[in-house]
């Protein structure tokens, strides 16, 4: 069975140990997204990798507001998963329920939104996937562990959305 593409995002990845950890991921067949505050820096790390590394850079201060404020994108993903678990929300009860699914599915659908709640990374994610026989679950993405590959688009917008609490629906909603 083929590998699964690996990624590996590391902040402080202009020297140091930061470096020494890209290095080390890269030699190990990682696809990087090295974070730093030094572009030239950044690029030199970059250069230094093995051969055919592939080293996306995201230069800022992981710290600044206005680099965290970055945090607002729409998710598309499509391809295989061998394990994977989706809720669905009782909105009587206020609960959600977890699905488990193992075996060989392809992911039909994975669409969902990043953004921040209360300052923090939160995702939104839903997932569906189908099985052999043309059966297809999906729900609130839990978990999933990719089998062979997983082609996933992350659409970065502009500007910010956090999420607040909502008592009425016991969802985490969109806060304007």
């Amino acid at each position: 069975m083929p590998t699964p593409a690996r990624i590996a995002l590391i902040t402080g990845a202009s020297g140091g140990i930061g470096s020494a950890i890209a290095r080390r991921f890269a030699a190990e067949g990682f696809r990087l997204a090295l974070c730093g505050r030094n572009t030239e820096k950044l690029e030199s790390v970059r250069a230094g990798l093995p051969q055919g590394t592939e080293a996306l850079l995201l230069p800022g201060d992981v710290n600044d507001a206005g680099y965290q404020d970055a945090c607002l994108a729409a998710v598309q993903a499509l391809d295989a998963t061998n394990s994977f678990t989706v809720g669905v929300y009782n909105v009587v009860e206020k609960q959600y329920y977890a699905n488990s699914f193992s075996g060989s599915f392809e992911i039909v659908s994975l669409t969902g939104t990043i953004n921040t709640m209360n300052g923090e990374f939160y995702t939104h994610l839903h997932m569906s996937a189908g099985n052999d026989k043309g059966e297809v679950f999906g729900g609130h993405l839990n978990r999933a562990v990719v089998s062979a590959t997983c082609e996933m688009v992350v659409d970065v917008l502009d500007g910010t959305v956090d999420r607040q609490y909502d008592p009425v629906t016991g969802l985490n909603l969109f806060k304007f």
